[in-house]
């Protein structure tokens, strides 16, 4: 299928989803791997590891241009190679995510709501949350909170960072598609996000970003 969506949040901040329904042979002849980028290629044993991989250049490239090539920090935080924007990517089960902004700092985390999540939230959700007691809502309200707390983990920069103590994702109702706020408090860190949410099939995904008031893509 390939993109499925193309949205621009602002002027300067671009949202796309990849729905991975091509082979490997298909998507390696929708985009251009450079030296690096087939170093890495090669390393990788599993199909699906290699569909995830092509689907991130392929949406990439769809968002802004074949041209555009991902690098990794210390922290294997991702940045586009020419500095020019922020970029937060996420995958799970056959969708990708590419958000990516000029001027703010971004994070995104998508999640296939296959597992039990009720059986593990006790790692994630801290005393501070709320989750709906509605059967119907509950199991997605979970993944919201997780994927939440995972965009927030990125946006700033992972390091450092316990999702269970130092990440609290207000009380809010639970939709389809809306907004919720998340705080994260470190030694370092003191500040409140707002997210959006929304859930496309079978999936939660979540994103947030946040003008620093510094434009400079730092890596």
């Amino acid at each position: 299928m390939g993109c499925i969506t193309k949205h621009y949040l602002n002027e300067s901040t671009i949202l796309g989803v990849w729905k991975i329904e091509e082979d490997i042979e298909t998507l390696l002849g929708m985009v251009d791997l450079d030296a690096e980028e087939k170093k890495k290629y090669k390393v990788f044993a599993s199909t699906s590891r290699k569909l995830e991989f092509l689907s991130v250049r392929a949406l990439l490239s769809e968002l802004l241009g074949k041209e555009a090539k991902i690098v990794y920090n210390k922290n294997n935080k991702p940045f586009l190679k020419d500095g020019s924007r922020f970029i937060s990517i996420s995958h799970s089960h056959k969708l990708t995510a590419i958000l990516c902004s000029t001027t703010d700092r971004v994070g995104i985390d998508l999640e296939y709501m296959s597992s039990n999540i009720g059986a593990i939230a006790f790692k994630f959700l801290n005393r501070g949350e709320k989750i709906t007691r509605d059967p119907e809502k509950r199991r997605y309200h979970m993944y919201l909170h997780w994927c939440a707390k995972e965009s927030l983990y990125k946006i700033c920069d992972k390091e450092g960072i316990s999702i269970r103590n130092n990440i609290t994702i207000e009380a809010f109702e639970v939709g389809e598609s809306g907004e919720c706020r998340g705080k994260v408090h470190t030694r370092k860190i003191n500040e409140s996000f707002d997210l959006n949410y929304t859930r496309y099939d079978n999936y939660a995904i979540v994103w947030t970003k946040k003008n620093y008031g510094n434009g400079n893509v730092q890596k």
